[in-house]
């Protein structure tokens, strides 16, 4: 810093010197010859550049002006419609090594890989000792919406082999009984199944009955996520490698509840979008999506199912509004899931500690801004931005997932481990009554 200094002094003094001798008045300064201003300037430029390189002053970058931001961006590039260019632009601008030091920095006093709102997959330190049994099987009594193909024989950690099944045929003695629509028996008896219970919907509520409760909350036994798989397979994965640039957003909704669609009403009409489902629907019907992407239909049986090219619709979109039909702490539906593993960006209201399950700076949260207007304005600055648009992108580019490691590890896809993880260190049948 003293050399900086040093360097105005003279500078000034030399260029200043033989103006003073001939007019002695400080007006003197603004009656240098062009020369001098020239050089001047030229040395204020090299003492910029000295700052700059020393770490003392930095320049904004868009990056760090967009990260984490609710500001509205001001466009400064047309709109885009190639997303993989858009990538392309955000790697030369900034890159993954850039984000992902930005990241590291917001994990101080952050709670980015380490939330309380999820469980450790095991309940922390995996240790085989603790099992004991090799062998479990599972036995599903009463359900509404588990996915037939969850049935399965797994090998887990620790070598335990784990029965999943809906057929008594296959576990005529099972370890466990597994109830998600009727309750657990009232009485059970030491060489009986052990009886489990699974409670996804938002109010969460335990039977009575149970010895291992599952729900979707940290608190309770088993803790399983909506982020599996298993909600969706046989659907067309076609991704687009082009958004629309109008319509920009995608929404489709059921039940169509009056909270919900006043909200999407007034999000949506600030934006051009696309309501594709029965709710607020403005493209002539809800089996529409297939003629305006064919491409995201496999054959035709699949023509009237909606969900069958739901992920192939969304990806031709810039933005997903996902609205929650109830708004509680750790209840985060599929939906937002969906929006990730489409490659849109999630316009998101819902859970208020929804970003300890998502990856950094992967979603906007709608909660965030002032009013919808500013959100709107906000959205159409990312959407007209390729740079900000492919920040938003970069988690699963540069491979920085923060929580949504553990969101993805505790969902269904591998709850059969897990559930059989705690019937084994019960004791399976012979567990205490």
């Amino acid at each position: 810093m003293l050399l900086v200094l040093s360097t105005i002094h003279f500078t000034f003094f030399t260029l200043h010197s033989e103006e003073r001798m001939r007019v002695p008045n400080c007006s003197s300064f603004f009656t240098l010859p062009l020369r001098h201003f020239i050089t001047l300037a030229n040395t204020l430029g090299f003492i910029l550049l000295i700052l700059f390189i020393s770490g003392i002053i930095e320049f904004p970058s868009f990056s760090l002006l967009s990260q984490f931001s609710t500001q509205p961006i001001k466009d400064q590039s047309k709109a885009f419609t190639d997303v993989v260019g858009a990538f392309k632009k955000w790697d030369s601008e900034v890159g993954c090594a850039r984000f992902k030091k930005e990241i590291n920095q917001q994990r101080n006093g952050s709670n980015y890989g380490f939330s309380t709102s999820l469980q450790d997959q095991f309940g922390g330190q995996l240790e085989c000792g603790v099992l004991k049994m090799k062998h479990v099987s599972i036995l599903v009594k009463g359900w509404t919406w588990i996915p037939d193909n969850l049935n399965n024989m797994y090998i887990c950690p620790c070598g335990l082999s784990c029965l999943w099944t809906k057929s008594l045929v296959l576990a005529d003695n099972p370890d466990a009984f597994l109830f998600e629509t009727t309750k657990p028996p009232a009485q059970r008896s030491i060489g009986q199944p052990l009886r489990v219970y699974m409670d996804l919907e938002p109010k969460r509520k335990r039977s009575g009955r149970e010895e291992i409760f599952i729900s979707y909350h940290a608190k309770d036994d088993l803790q399983s996520t909506y982020a599996s798989s298993l909600f969706h397979n046989g659907r067309n994965y076609h991704i687009s490698s082009h958004k629309n640039n109008v319509p920009l957003v995608y929404w489709s909704s059921f039940p169509c509840t009056t909270q919900r669609n006043k909200l999407a009403h007034k999000i949506l009409s600030l934006l051009p979008h696309h309501s594709l489902g029965k709710c607020l629907n403005n493209v002539g019907g809800k089996n529409k999506a297939p003629r305006l992407y064919p491409e995201c239909v496999d054959n035709a049986a699949k023509l009237t199912k909606w969900w069958n090219h739901l992920h192939c619709v969304m990806s031709h979109y810039k933005f997903v509004l996902v609205i929650e039909g109830t708004w509680t702490e750790s209840y985060i539906t599929e939906k937002i899931f969906y929006a990730l593993d489409s490659g849109a960006i999630p316009i998101y209201f819902g859970a208020p500690n929804i970003m300890d399950f998502v990856p950094p700076h992967s979603i906007i949260e709608g909660v965030k801004f002032k009013s919808m207007e500013e959100l709107a304005s906000y959205v159409k600055a990312i959407a007209d931005d390729p740079i900000a648009y492919g920040e938003f992108h970069a988690w699963r580019r540069c491979g920085v997932l923060g929580n949504y490691a553990k969101t993805r590890a505790l969902s269904l896809d591998t709850l059969p481990c897990r559930l059989c993880h705690a019937i084994s260190k019960k004791g399976g049948r012979n567990a205490d009554a």
